[in-house]
C-alpha cells in the first residue's frame, strides 16, 4: 500500500512557476514508478510526466516538454513536478500516481493516487 499526498498548488500568473510535491508513505518508494496527471473541468484526466523506478526513464506529454521537469528524491519519499512558463491551459487539478511496474502514460497504469492539488494560471 502506498499513500500519496500532493502539495504546492496555487494561483499563479501566466509565465510564472510552481513546484508540486508528492509525498509517499511506505518503505519501498524507490521501487515505484511515479506519474503526474492533470484534469481540467469537463475534460478527461491526462498524462503530464512520469519517471520509472527501474532505470530512471522519464516521459513527458508534448504539451509540457521543455517547461515541466519531473524528479524524485527516494531518501525523502517524494516526487516533484517543477512547472515553468505556465500557461492558462495548464490550469487543472494535478494528481500524482504510483505503481510498482514500469512508468506508464495511461491512468490505468497506476494503482495508487493522491487526492490532487489545484493549479490555476491566470492570463
Amino acid at each position: 500500500q502506498v499513500q500519496l499526498v500532493e502539495s504546492g498548488g496555487g494561483l499563479v500568473q501566466a509565465g510564472g512557476s510552481l513546484r508540486l510535491s508528492c509525498a509517499a508513505s511506505g518503505r519501498t518508494f524507490g521501487r515505484y514508478s511515479m506519474g503526474w496527471f492533470r484534469q481540467a473541468p469537463g475534460k478527461e484526466r491526462e498524462f503530464v510526466a512520469a519517471i520509472s523506478w527501474s532505470d530512471g526513464s522519464i516521459y513527458y506529454a508534448d504539451s509540457v516538454k521543455g517547461r515541466f521537469t519531473i524528479s524524485r528524491n527516494n531518501a525523502k519519499n517524494t516526487v516533484y513536478l517543477q512547472m515553468n512558463s505556465l500557461k492558462s491551459e495548464d490550469t487543472a487539478v494535478y494528481y500524482c500516481a504510483a505503481d510498482a511496474k514500469r512508468a506508464s502514460t495511461a491512468p490505468s497504469g497506476y494503482d495508487y493516487w493522491g487526492q490532487g492539488t489545484q493549479v490555476t494560471v491566470s492570463s
